[in-house]
């Protein structure tokens, strides 16, 4: 059955997607890519620290964690802080006891509201992501260009002076994304987006986003989505993302070619003293595994574009 005429009278309508921010690709068809010392399979792991202001507006939407109670929703928004005063720190130490890197995406105005901890993520040896300005600043529709342009600036202007290096990922609050909103992230001089998970391996953008490049941070796995929207226990989490580093390390042998497993940790949910044995569990297998590469998300996409 034919589609019906009507459906082409979108404005952004196009052979394979409804926009022109990428091309068209396919697993088989990829460059393959092996990462350094001759290693299968590189993993991501980002812990995504987030600042949530108590006066939040909840538009256009609310996003995960976010203030759902009237106004002062003190149990949501202590909820968010427990993940920033302390579980943030297991997570930390999690990693620096088993010397791992990782890319920490943290919203803008941790350097002016939480300067300590925003140091001891550099001391622990994080990159650094730029997660928009806080939570309750969302990159949707509402923002008119010029505002949202000057948001994106400012966000990358301050944790460069924070931090003294002007950081290269990007990350959009709640993953809200305007039309404009990759584009004007190319044009602000960043070198990766991780917004898009269609994919496990980086591709390049393009039309008015070319210059940045795609990363897979992929949501599936994440805590937030295991554990929050399909509330799973942390067993279950535990065993889903061993489940995929089995497959991803057979797969990248089996075709000869890198693969990418990323992990996004959010402190209030994988922090906690029920949950965060699992994620230890976890490190100390891919740990274990000498096929595995644990890096940032820079050297990541460094390891990536030098193969291409």
């Amino acid at each position: 059955m034919a589609v019906d005429p009507s459906y082409m009278t979108y404005a952004h309508r196009r052979p394979g997607m409804d926009h022109d921010l990428y091309e068209p690709g396919y697993l088989p068809d990829r460059a393959p890519v092996l990462w350094p010392g001759g290693r299968r399979l590189a993993v991501w792991i980002v812990p995504v620290v987030e600042v949530f202001p108590l006066n939040m507006a909840p538009q256009p939407l609310v996003p995960p964690g976010g203030m759902t109670r009237p106004y002062p929703d003190y149990w949501n928004y202590t909820l968010q802080d427990y993940g920033n005063r302390v579980g943030i720190y297991r997570i930390l130490d999690a990693l620096v006891a088993r010397g791992m890197q990782s890319s920490a995406a943290v919203s803008a105005v941790l350097a002016d509201r939480y300067p300590d901890l925003l140091r001891d993520l550099l001391s622990a040896g994080c990159e650094i992501i730029a997660h928009g300005r806080d939570m309750g600043t969302l990159h949707a529709p509402h923002l008119n260009i010029a505002d949202e342009a000057a948001i994106i600036a400012s966000v990358r202007d301050r944790l460069a002076q924070a931090t003294g290096q002007a950081p290269r990922g990007w990350l959009s609050p709640a993953m809200v994304l305007s039309h404009e909103t990759t584009r004007l992230v190319a044009e602000a001089g960043f070198a990766y987006t991780c917004d898009w998970v269609n994919d496990e391996l980086p591709y390049r953008m393009t039309g008015p986003a070319k210059g940045l490049t795609a990363m897979p941070l992929g949501y599936e796995l994440s805590d937030l989505r295991l554990m929050l929207d399909y509330r799973h226990m942390a067993w279950e989490y535990e065993r889903q993302v061993q489940d995929a580093l089995v497959f991803l390390l057979a797969e990248a042998r089996r075709v000869n070619a890198g693969r990418i497993l990323a992990l996004p940790l959010h402190p209030w949910l994988v922090g906690t003293p029920q949950r965060i044995s699992a994620l230890e569990r976890l490190l100390d297998m891919i740990a274990a595994e000498p096929d595995v590469w644990v890096a940032s998300g820079d050297d990541i996409l460094s390891a990536w574009e030098a193969g291409q």
